[in-house]
């Protein structure tokens, strides 16, 4: 076969038709020179009134040039020719031509005409419906005509199944369009036309295996066939994920049909995906880009009414910001789609377009359609939920991203998953508080599944050095949205510094990345390690965001002030007063009515005992700003921790009358201020002790207010527990009359239970000292001084860093009262130390020298009042000389000049006396204790002594015992060697006199023992046991040894074993007479028992059934 003979005839070279005008005259028509007017061609064709095959060739050949009005031209007036002339039977061809003209006009015509469009406007071309409807008329025409024509040749038939094949395939008709196909291939299972048809369906199924099969026949049929099958078979090698071999198939299409637009399309695709591949590098992807924007734009000149080419080649200019050109071609994309995924893309990108042009409107109506379509689209579902937050519609557009995420088909998308949870974060209007608590919940679930899917792939990205396929990473736009993490972290902030804190770092690092890191991060950063008392890291946070703030342009001055705050407050807590007075006063010089400065320069003032300064500076910003309600909080605190309970009183009852009476800080001092008037009162009268009583109603009642407007008010409900826990509002407000009453400690024990439990509450939602605090005082009032001990600890420790004088002190009464209860002098010890950091930390209070007194006086008094066994000698020379030391500071303290002291002077004076009194049996009690000591160290001695003694002796039987028994060892050992030796020698003396007949008579009898041992009957006939009754085998003797007991002993043994066998064998011959050895062996045995006692027994063996001779050999 010739190369030319693989050519598709309608592109071969010199090809030309020749037409007969009248018989005479030929005309020649050469085909590659035909143009777009075709009146001359049909003038001819009208003249010579050829055969039909010259009309559908010559219009077939317009078709295949694009000239479709002149091919549809020329078979319309085919059918006015044959019908004229009578020739029906000519018509089913010519029908199915101009129904192939249809089905291409109709690949070219717009599918759907958009009748708003602003840049592809086609309201005046005919639809893809209507061309589609003609080529059914004339679909049916031609079968009608088929019908009526009688007889048609088998090749019309072939040409009216396939082109009825192809319109039902342009029709999605599938089922149809296959079994049309099927009938063609079933009379020419060659018919490349029937075969490309069938593969294209198969594809569309996902049926790619077999479609890729068909596909590779019609490629070995004709290589240059066209449609190219090398389009299929790359289609079907990419979604069998052969990417490569797929890629290679459309290089070779564009390579035999360069004009084709169909691989040039294909590869541009994969070029522009590939250029989104993060494993490139960046020249890589920008190669990609542009090789794929090349071939993409090729392609679309090839044919601009293409609705992939044009979605492709949209998307690359709305990157480059071209919107008019973006817009046209997505307005193309809508009109041209085939598919309803195109259509969707087509409409989200004239979304976008008009998005970014700033036409909202316009944006929703594409937006909406592409929703529409297809509601689980996560673009057109982000796209539309964008324009319904420009309308003011959040709920809506929670509800648009709620159904992208929800089942049915719930779509995996972090940026649906994290604008969603954006969305429920932020307030709305007419959101009640817990539904906006279950929003907020809501909305912690969803940035948790991002964070989790984030986290998953960087934990596989470090094990296994890459993610599957099936998991494509996570967007860097999603990864590195600073937004989102900053959202996330204000939201974790109430309940979870920690993670806050991370988070804001992996928020660092992202900006650190982009070249420039927003200040504002890194004092939310340092805010978050100044809370969780990390001063140094806050510092450094703070210096540097500082430092940044002075780049922010219009808002530098508010953040640089806003920092420098949080600085002198982080210089507080590293104890660094200087420099935050630094810090305060150039934020004061900067905005000399900066309130919080103020508040904080006037508490350092206030630590450093400078009151006076620190309350003209407080009432110099009251004159400025008197409704400022945190200031006014403040001035309380400082009025009651100056001890200046009624002017606090004023000032907070000015502040509940004129300014806020729902203030709840006001509120709660007010309850304070009563109950500590109450509680400190000493006016026992009748009318003082209505008085407390009203007082205490009145705290009671304050707290209670400051409750009702906030139930999580943890100040109101401590104080309510502490009025509570002393029964403030019974005994202890003078309710009851004086004294002890009956059940007075069961009362206290109830009443510190039911405390207790408000306290419990209170400390899980408030973090505190106060609250473990006051429930040590509960545990104190139940006697339950460990709990105490715990609970007053924890205060000090984790809030107080150990300086807090009332905590230690608490701390010093629950040791002193434990010790007392226990008779402890280490517990004493502890309270005493407890004591003494007290007074270190406050060295001018008197309260605290006088218990420091106290508590050495009584742990002398303690040790006096123990035994000696309970106390050492070291103790009691320890506590007399505290009780020195407390007589000497309790005459200091009675001999004290001030006018007030915190302390009755008479007590003092008389604890001085009691302490000489004691300190005079000082003596007596060391003495006894060294004599006790000396005692007991004696009788220790003694002891010790009596158990060396007694070890020793021990020590001494078990040397002799063991020396006892190696003498009987080697005694043993001697006796036995002395036999052994006997033994030798009479075996020696025993061979030497054997003569050589009794020599070869043994050597005989081992001979035939050694036979009747192999003629012995086997296990399982010869067994028997005594009292079984069946016969059989003598047992096996037990040969022993040869002892010391001479031949006599020797023979004794042999007679007895021959008795015995003797009457084994009885028994057997009984019952099996025909036993004649046992027989034989027993008479032997008798005979021999003649022989003295006195001679060597021999050995006897037996070699035949009788012996002869035996007396005289024995004689």
């Amino acid at each position: 076969m010739a190369f030319t003979d693989l050519l598709p005839w309608n592109s071969a070279p010199g090809r030309s038709i020749d037409i007969e005008l009248g018989g005479q005259e030929v005309i020649n028509i050469e085909l590659d020179t035909l143009d777009s007017n075709a009146d001359d061609v049909l003038e001819v064709l009208k003249e010579g009134q050829p055969r039909v095959a010259y009309w559908t060739r010559l219009a077939g050949e317009y078709m295949r040039r694009g000239y479709l009005d002149a091919a549809e031209k020329i078979a319309l007036s085919a059918v006015e020719s044959f019908q004229s002339s009578g020739s029906t039977s000519s018509l089913p061809s010519i029908y199915s031509l101009l129904a192939s003209i249809q089905l291409a006009k109709a690949r070219k015509a717009p599918k759907l005409k958009l009748p708003n469009a602003r840049q592809d406007v086609m309201a005046s071309e005919k639809s893809r419906d209507e061309y589609m409807r003609e080529a059914t008329q004339l679909l049916n025409h031609g079968d009608q005509t088929a019908a009526e024509g009688g007889e048609i040749s088998a090749a019309t038939k072939e040409l009216l199944l396939l082109t009825r094949a192809i319109h039902q395939l342009a029709n999605r008709s599938m089922e149809d369009a296959l079994r049309s196909f099927d009938a063609v291939l079933k009379e020419k299972p060659t018919n490349l036309i029937a075969l490309l048809g069938k593969a294209r369906i198969l594809y569309a199924r996902r049926q790619y295996t077999p479609a890729l099969k068909i596909f590779q026949q019609v490629l070995q049929l004709n290589p240059y066939c066209l449609p190219d099958p090398r389009i299929g078979i790359g289609l079907c090698l990419w979604a069998l994920n052969h990417r490569e071999k797929a890629k290679a198939a459309w290089e070779r299409s564009v390579e035999v049909n360069p004009p084709e637009w169909s691989g040039q399309l294909l590869l541009g695709l994969e070029a522009l995906n590939a250029s989104k591949n993060p494993e490139l590098s960046e020249d890589e992807r920008i190669q990609e880009l542009m090789v794929g924007s090349k071939l993409i734009e090729r392609a679309f000149n090839s044919n601009q009414r293409n609705a992939s080419a044009a979605n492709a080649l949209c998307d690359i200019f709305l990157r480059k910001g071209q919107h008019k050109r973006a817009l046209k071609l997505a307005e193309r994309t809508i009109q041209f789609a085939d598919t309803l995924a195109v259509l969707t893309d087509g409409y989200i990108r004239a979304g976008r377009v008009c998005h970014a042009e700033g036409s909202y409107s316009d944006a929703l109506k594409h937006y909406k359609q592409a929703a529409e379509g297809q509601p689980k689209n996560v673009l057109a579902a982000i796209g539309f939920a964008q324009m319904q937050l420009r309308n003011d519609e959040t709920a809506a557009a929670i509800h648009t991203l709620d159904g992208l995420l929800q089942p049915p088909n719930p779509q995996k998308s972090l940026e649906a998953t994290a604008m969603l949870a954006s969305l429920r974060l932020h307030p709305r209007p007419g959101v009640s508080s817990s539904d906006a608590a279950q929003e907020r919940t809501k909305a912690r679930e969803l940035f948790d599944r991002v964070y989790r899917a984030i986290e998953q792939h960087d934990d596989a990205s470090v094990q296994n050095g890459n993610v599957p396929r099936s998991e494509p990473p996570p967007s860097r736009a999603v990864v590195d949205d600073v937004d989102m993490h900053i959202e996330f972290a204000r939201l974790l902030q109430g309940e979870n510094l920690d993670r806050t804190g991370k988070i804001f770092q992996e928020t660092v690092r992202i900006s650190e990345e982009t070249g420039r890191v927003d200040p504002r991060l890194l004092n939310n950063l340092g805010v978050v390690s100044h809370l969780e008392s990390r001063f140094g890291e806050a510092r450094l946070m703070y210096e540097n965001a500082l430092v940044g703030a002075s780049t922010l342009g219009a808002g530098a001055e508010a953040m640089s002030t806003s920092v420098l705050y949080n600085l002198a407050r982080v210089y507080e807590d590293l104890n660094d007063e200087a420099k935050a007075i630094e810090a305060y006063e150039k934020l004061l010089e900067r905005h000399p009515e900066y309130v919080d400065a103020k508040i904080r320069r006037a508490h350092i003032l206030s630590n450093m005992h400078q009151g006076s300064e620190a309350h003209d500076l407080l009432k110099d910003s009251l004159a400025s700003q008197t409704s400022n309600l945190n200031l006014r909080a403040y001035y309380t605190y400082f009025l009651i921790q100056s001890n200046a309970s009624k002017p606090a009183r004023e000032f907070v009852f000015g502040t509940l009358r004129d300014h806020d009476k729902h203030d709840l800080y006001a509120l709660c001092a007010a309850g304070w201020l009563h109950y500590h008037q109450a509680r400190e009162s000493r006016d026992t009268s009748p009318k003082g002790v209505e008085e407390r009583r009203v007082l205490f109603r009145r705290a009671a009642e304050f707290y209670e207010k400051a409750l009702g407007l906030d139930p999580l008010c943890a100040v109101a409900a401590q104080g309510l527990a502490i009025v509570i826990a002393e029964d403030a509002l019974g005994t202890l407000g003078g309710a009851l009359p004086p004294g002890p009453a009956p059940d007075e400690g069961q009362r206290r024990a109830m009443n510190a239970r039911d405390a207790l439990e408000v306290f419990a509450k209170v400390r899980e939602s408030t973090n505190d000292g106060s609250v473990y605090v006051n429930m040590g005082h509960c545990y104190f009032a139940r006697d339950e001084f460990d709990r105490a001990i715990e609970s007053y600890e924890t205060a000090s420790q984790r809030y107080y860093g150990g300086r807090n004088i009332s905590v230690l002190l608490c701390l010093a009464r629950s040791w002193y009262v434990k010790a007392n209860k226990e008779q402890s002098f280490a517990s004493m010890t502890v309270a005493l130390k407890f004591t003494q950091k007290a007074l270190h930390i406050q060295p001018v209070d008197k309260a605290v020298v006088y218990n420091i007194a106290m508590i050495q006086q009584k742990s002398a008094e303690l040790l006096f009042s123990l035994p000696p066994a309970k106390r050492t000698l070291a103790e009691l020379q320890r506590g007399i000389a505290r009780a020195v030391h407390a007589q000497k500071m309790f005459a200091s303290l009675a001999a004290d000049s001030a006018s007030a002291v915190p302390y009755d002077r008479d007590l003092a004076e008389e604890r001085k006396k009691y302490a000489d009194s004691m300190l005079r049996r000082a003596e007596e009690h060391l003495s006894a204790q060294h004599q006790y000591e000396a005692e007991q160290a004696a009788r220790l001695e003694a002891a010790r002594q009596k158990r060396a003694a007694e070890r020793e002796r021990v020590e001494t039987l078990e040397r002799e015992r063991e020396a006892q028994l190696r003498l009987e060892a080697e005694a043993l050992a001697e006796k036995r060697a002395r036999a052994r030796q006997e033994a030798q020698q009479w075996s020696a003396d025993l061979v030497k006199n054997e003569s050589d007949e009794e020599r070869e008579q043994r050597k005989a009898r081992k001979a035939a023992s050694r036979k009747v041992k192999s003629e012995a009957p086997s296990g399982d006939e010869g067994t028997s046991t005594p009292g079984g009754g069946g016969g059989g085998a003598e047992p096996k003797k037990k040969r022993r040894k040869l002892k010391k007991g001479g031949a006599a002993s020797a023979a004794a043994s042999t007679q007895a074993s021959d008795a015995e066998d003797g009457g084994l064998f009885s028994e057997g011959e009984e019952e099996k007479p025909l036993k004649k050895r046992g027989a034989t062996r027993k008479r032997v045995s008798r005979e021999e028992d003649d022989e003295p006692a006195s001679a060597p027994r021999k050995k006897q063996y037996i070699s035949k059934e009788t012996i002869s001779d035996s007396d005289e050999e024995m004689s």
